[in-house]
């Protein structure tokens, strides 16, 4: 069987056993409402919603190299991630955002690497997380770049007004690969969620 095989099994199954309920006839009759948006890692190992559990709807996941957030740029140029953050809290109006990072994350150790070959977009991403090379270990820079992210939301005007407001909570998580744990930014730095 092939990858796309593999795949279009998978939709077969999918399309057999859950298409039909009444919870994907709702989501297509009545639209999404989901009270969470998840910026995470564009990762394979790193799937928002099986890590949580959640069904079609309960999230609105962005998914980049390295979960990073960039600051609040309205130049005219293209911002996938800021667009998506957006919409999800202007036009969708959830109720928490979270950064979830992880360990073991490529994006962050590429940048910890010396060297490397040129490339046209990754190289310019990762700058934003270019602070994160100071800072010790894997686990460090990974975690470093979730505070980096999670300042920068706030450099978003809706962003602070509504958290101000009280209408919108900011969450920065980190996820142990090796050992199933996740992990809360507090003012201390990271401490144990789950």
């Amino acid at each position: 069987m092939t990858d796309i095989d593999k795949l279009l099994a998978g939709f077969a199954g999918f399309r057999a056993e859950r298409f039909a309920t009444d919870s994907f006839r709702a989501l297509a009759r009545d639209g999404q409402n989901p009270r969470l948006l998840v910026i995470a890692c564009s990762d394979s190992r790193v799937d928002p919603a099986i890590l949580f559990g959640t069904g079609p709807g309960e999230l609105f996941v962005v998914r980049n190299v390295a979960n990073l957030v960039p600051p609040y740029q309205p130049d005219g140029l293209f911002h996938g991630t800021s667009a998506a953050i957006e919409f999800a809290v202007r036009d969708l109006g959830v109720a928490h955002v979270v950064v979830l990072g992880h360990s073991s994350c490529g994006g962050i150790a590429a940048l910890a690497a010396e060297g490397g070959e040129a490339r046209d977009f990754i190289g310019s991403w990762m700058s934003l997380a270019a602070h994160t090379c100071a800072c010790g270990g894997a686990r460090e820079r990974e975690q470093a770049s979730i505070r980096r992210s999670v300042e920068n939301l706030s450099s978003f005007p809706w962003i602070a007004e509504r958290v101000a407001a009280g209408e919108l909570e900011l969450h920065g998580w980190w996820f142990d690969l090796e050992e199933g744990h996740l992990w809360r930014l507090a003012d201390e730095g990271f401490t144990p969620l789950a």
